[in-house]
């Protein structure tokens, strides 16, 4: 049992029944007033904080007297065991700390209290051996442990700057002691595995322990963070590049989780594996983000994704935004600017924010992420305009022909660049997991750009062979050979042969299936709304712009094209192609 005062905390079922025998009105926690924010008061690089402001009386009026956050504002389940639940103590207390002409909440008894309060139950719910729970009371969880440890240290600093709840300083810096005593056990296979399971939660406990060290130095726990820095660029990258989310990519978590968890870390210890690490992974990302020639947003390469379908990012991401610490990287991996936000761009994009008359929008729960104040701290280090179309330029696939071909652990990554050309491709004797589809990933043109996204967790928008039932070959492991040659050729097939594809890539691409039986042909394409498009029986042609781009399977179907109603993207909607056959199936790309 954790040692802390029966006046400051009380916790478990001792709790549970003394909150029982109270009046209905004495389970809730008074609420501050709340407030509606002048847009204009915000300095531009704390415009994210406008729509957390609008939060924080109606979080705390959804708190009980014991300091659990109802109200299901963060993390499921919304329950009083799970610690994830409580990460909002960082958002009360950075309002109740910090100076600025829109915080009235600085100072407020009110919240101050309940942020003591939620600091209460926060602490009270790690376990003896310093981990904490999330999906049952008993677990030892990574994710809550490492996001706690970030949390935590966070809400110290704000507390001993502002020189409030001394009780509860000395109760974190303990808890965080037992936490890193925990966490940074190389023997503990929660945390540590090889690879890492889910390598974004591991990080997040190494950036909040190299914070709370700098706060509470301790030469022997010192040496394991540092040790564990280095466990983590052995075992949380793939040779590949991307970071391990349950042994496969996983754009969402890599990008918006773990890198900005790498860049916190980076920033508070300085240790030199962050930024190889991140090298590493802006070259990949350099493979797997397709940018639009018109500017206007990148595609992902989603269909390898092992957890997440984020499909689409824009060219520029105003507040609040999940990627902004990854500029902290620029000036020491200056290829990451091509995928951040420029600061031109992005103070446009504020002073349109600063002058629009529309009322603040409110938090939509449970879409109301903690890390984007958390990660405030830093400050800002977007690229210029000019540093980001240096980068830009220097993409991979800027190039007109190149053949990459990447492998980790039974897949194989492949990307073939040719002048007309980009195309990419997932295949192996095994998927990361079932979420991930197989075979042909997008189809890209260097003046349309993406014409084809093939999406993960979708049997109705990847692109494959379909059997009766909607039975796709993409929806399993599909082990390929790379014969290679001009054009480039490889073929792959399900492992029970029920499909076999070949496919050339060269001025033009010549997709070539054989199924055992009757099969359709199905190929999510991306359509603007500018685009014109033409189905015959023959084939379809799609014309952007002055592109003009022909799929001909050269016999007369009966193909189909319907929108998909749930996949849009900004001037753009998803629309799948079907042409039943009668197991042979041969399809020509041109473009002129």
């Amino acid at each position: 049992m954790n040692a802390f005062s029966r006046r400051s905390l009380i916790t478990g079922a001792t709790a549970a029944g003394l909150l029982a025998a109270l009046p209905a009105q004495a389970l809730a926690l008074p609420a501050p007033p709340p407030v509606t924010p002048d847009r204009r008061a915000f300095d531009p690089a704390e415009q994210r904080f406008a729509p957390y402001l609008t939060a924080v009386s109606p979080m705390v009026a959804a708190m009980d007297a014991g300091g659990f956050f109802g109200g299901g504002w963060w993390r499921s389940p919304n329950s009083s065991y799970n610690a994830r639940v409580q990460e909002h103590v960082h958002t009360l207390a950075w309002f109740a700390t910090q100076s600025r002409p829109w915080n009235p909440y600085r100072g407020n008894a009110q919240v101050i209290a309940a942020l003591d309060a939620g600091l209460g139950h926060y602490l009270g719910l790690q376990h003896a051996n310093g981990s904490w729970p999330e999906y049952s009371r008993g677990q030892h969880s990574l994710a809550a442990t490492g996001f706690a440890l970030g949390y935590l240290s966070k809400t110290n600093a704000l507390l001993r700057r502002a020189g409030i709840l001394p009780s509860r300083q000395a109760q974190i810096t303990a808890s965080l002691h037992r936490a890193m005593t925990w966490f940074l056990d190389g023997s503990n296979d929660v945390v540590w595995q090889s690879p890492l399971t889910w390598a974004n939660q591991t990080t997040s406990g190494l950036a909040g322990a190299a914070l709370a060290l700098r706060q509470d130095p301790d030469p022997r726990l010192g040496g394991l963070l540092t040790e564990a820095f280095a466990r983590l660029a052995r075992t949380g990258q793939s040779p590949a590049g991307f970071f391990y989310e349950e042994s496969g990519a996983d754009t969402n978590y890599n990008f918006e989780v773990m890198l900005p968890e790498l860049a916190d870390a980076w920033r508070q210890s300085g240790d030199p594996n962050l930024v190889v690490m991140t090298r590493r992974y802006t070259d990949w990302l350099g493979y797997n983000l397709l940018r639009e020639p018109d500017g206007s947003g990148w595609f992902a390469n989603i269909a390898t994704n092992s957890r997440t379908s984020s499909r689409f990012y824009a060219d520029v991401r105003p507040d609040p935004e999940r990627t902004a610490l990854n500029a902290q990287f620029v000036p020491v991996v200056p290829g990451l600017a091509a995928f951040l936000s420029s600061r031109e761009d992005l103070a446009a994009v504020r002073r349109a924010w600063a002058s629009s008359p529309d009322p603040v929008p409110a938090l939509v729960k449970p879409d109301t992420s903690p890390r984007i104040l958390a990660h405030a701290m830093y400050g800002e280090r977007y690229p210029t305009r000019a540093q980001r179309t240096a980068a830009i330029a220097r993409l991979p696939y800027q190039r007109a022909h190149f053949t990459e071909r990447r492998s980790d652990q039974g897949q194989d990554f492949l990307f073939v660049r040719r002048p007309w050309w980009y195309v990419g491709g997932y295949f192996g004797v095994r998927r990361a997991t079932s979420l991930a589809r197989t075979g042909l990933t997008f189809l890209w043109h260097p003046a349309a750009g993406a014409l084809v996204q093939s999406v993960n967790n979708n049997d109705h928008a990847c692109w494959g062979t379909v059997f009766p039932g909607q039975v796709v070959d993409s929806n399993g492991p599909q082990q390929a050979e790379f014969p290679g040659g001009e054009p480039y050729r490889f073929r792959y097939r399900t492992a029970s042969g029920s499909v076999v594809t070949e496919v050339t890539v060269g001025e033009r691409i010549v997709r070539s299936v054989r199924a055992q039986s009757a099969a359709t042909e199905q190929i999510p394409l991306v359509v603007r709304d500018s685009d014109t498009v033409a189905l015959d029986s023959r084939g379809l042609t799609l014309t952007r712009g002055r592109t003009v781009v022909r799929f001909d399977w050269g016999r007369s179907l009966d193909p189909r094209l319907r929108p998909a109603s749930s996949i849009t993207y900004p001037g753009r909607r998803m629309h799948v192609l079907t042409v039943p056959h009668d197991g042979t199936f041969m399809l020509t790309v041109t473009a002129r």
